[in-house]
């Protein structure tokens, strides 16, 4: 079985080769790349997403739909475009219905990886913080203690530099932008993630003896929203034995933490 699935956009001219992390009769969790829709969202009609290039695929019978005799699929939950990390696809309608059960109820345990502005004061702290949408920005949200849904989250530090934080994110519930709120409450935000205050990260801001070609213009070592959904644990919905999904880091976050590590240590 081919240990990737190639996908292309025509409009866009975009080209796509995903690993596959995992797979058996029922299950498909592939590591979504940065800046791929996972599905149709109105607010970017011209963007491609995920499923409808999935679902393209099947139907026009490419090699990796038919080496795998796939005629269904559907996705378990969701990512944000910019988030990188595991995606679980179901390949059949009672799988996807057990995995929603799963989602929706028992919650499986999540861990993504942030880059953050900032340093927390603890190496471990916890934010039970409602959610609600914001009233006057469409499509972002906001702690709302009286309207909003429950949200709760449990944060680790990885790894601190002079500017910056590694944190280890566990949601132990599924709400839209849990984490990027959560941390921005916290008075921490997301490298890159210009909706809720983060900024791109440059090697300019790290580097003392910086100096960029004339006619040049930088090019940030982080310009994405870098939240990572780095592992994924379940139940399989035949066998009840745990399934521990994992993504590796993606090299742009790699390249970043390089640079932060040499130039960025904590005194």
């Amino acid at each position: 079985m081919s240990p990737t699935i190639k996908l292309s956009s025509t409009p866009t001219h975009e080209f796509w080769e995903i690993p596959v992390l995992f797979e058996d009769e029922l299950l498909l969790a592939l590591d979504k790349p940065a800046g791929l829709l996972v599905s149709p969202e109105a607010e970017f009609p011209e963007r491609p997403d995920l499923m409808t290039l999935l679902h393209a695929g099947i139907a026009a019978g490419k090699p990796w739909a038919v080496q795998r005799q796939l005629t269904y699929l559907s996705q378990a939950h969701h990512l944000d475009g910019d988030t990188s990390g595991v995606l679980l696809l179901a390949k059949s309608k009672p799988a996807l219905a057990t995995l929603g059960d799963l989602f929706g109820i028992e919650k499986p345990a999540q861990k993504y990886v942030a880059l953050v502005h900032g340093a927390p004061k603890e190496d471990r702290f916890e934010v039970n913080a409602k959610l609600a949408p914001h009233p006057l920005k469409p499509g972002m949200m906001r702690v709302d203690p009286h309207n909003g849904k429950k949200a709760q989250t449990v944060f680790e530090v990885i790894e601190r530099f002079t500017a910056h934080t590694l944190i280890c994110c566990r949601p132990l519930t599924s709400r839209a932008h849990q984490l990027r709120v959560h941390l921005q409450n916290s008075g921490l935000r997301i490298v890159g993630d210009e909706l809720y205050g983060g900024a791109p990260l440059l090697l300019s801001r790290l580097k003392k003896d910086y100096r960029l070609k004339h006619g040049r213009v930088e090019r940030p070592l982080l310009a994405r929203v870098t939240l990572h959904a780095e592992e994924l644990a379940l139940p399989h919905p035949v066998t009840g034995e745990t399934v521990t999904l994992t993504a590796p880091w993606p090299k742009d976050l790699r390249v970043a933490l390089k640079y932060l590590r040499e130039f960025g240590r904590c005194p």
